[in-house]
């Protein structure tokens, strides 16, 4: 079976590109403020300024300050997607699920683990007293876990149960919410702590480990 490619029109825009560069400047602005400051600290006025936008560009595209940082705390599980969907028809799901999960860490371009890993920590430790940048990290998962469904379904082919896949999806989704809670809550400085990627290795493995993960489909 020959994989079919993108069509133009399935490709993003020059203005849907932009639009998307505009909004990770934004994002970054927020996260360097909030932790230079704080989510109380910091203003939508100042994230703007720290992006070179104007205000009401901001409030296109946010609704809040909080809500700024969304795109960073959704580009590694939009990476490990991508990756899932493209992983080979061959590899047994849970091994897929894992390996595109590592893999995700490594964010494409030059230094762009250490800057996700870098905000990803700062912004989940500052969501500890921030009830409404909590709100946004649970946000982003719930949306991960509804577009990795239909990814799933895909890899599983039409005979799997739905009701399995949903819940490989659930699980897969909080086995790597929770590692990343789990790392970025730990002491920066302590060597003996897990890396990002082991404890999401062990996360994946425990809380897949009872589910009956549906055979890859047949190509």
């Amino acid at each position: 079976m020959t994989e079919s490619r993108p069509s133009r029109s399935a490709l993003p825009s020059l203005t849907e590109r932009r639009k998307a560069a505009t909004q990770l400047d934004i994002a970054r602005a927020a996260a360097e403020l909030f932790t230079e400051k704080g989510p109380d600290g910091t203003t939508a006025e100042e994230i703007a300024d720290r992006a070179g936008v104007a205000l009401r560009t901001f409030y296109r595209y946010f609704r809040s300050k909080q809500d700024a940082v969304a795109p960073l705390l959704s580009s590694g599980g939009d990476h490990w997607r991508a990756l899932l969907a493209d992983s080979g028809s061959r590899t047994p799901l849970a091994q897929a699920l894992e390996a595109a999960a590592v893999a995700s860490l490594r964010l494409p371009g030059a230094a762009r683990e250490d800057e996700g890993l870098r905000w990803t920590r700062g912004l989940l430790r500052a969501a500890r007293n921030d009830a409404a940048l909590r709100a946004v990290w649970y946000r982003v998962n719930q949306e991960s876990e509804e577009r990795l469904l239909p990814i799933l379904t895909g890899l599983a082919g039409p005979d799997a149960d739905p009701l399995e896949v949903r819940l490989v999806a659930a699980a897969a989704t909080d086995a790597i919410r929770v590692a990343l809670e789990t790392w970025a809550l730990a002491d920066a400085e302590d060597g003996e702590a897990a890396s990002p990627a082991e404890l999401m290795v062990r996360c994946m493995r425990e809380l897949t480990g009872g589910l009956r993960l549906p055979a890859r489909a047949r190509v």
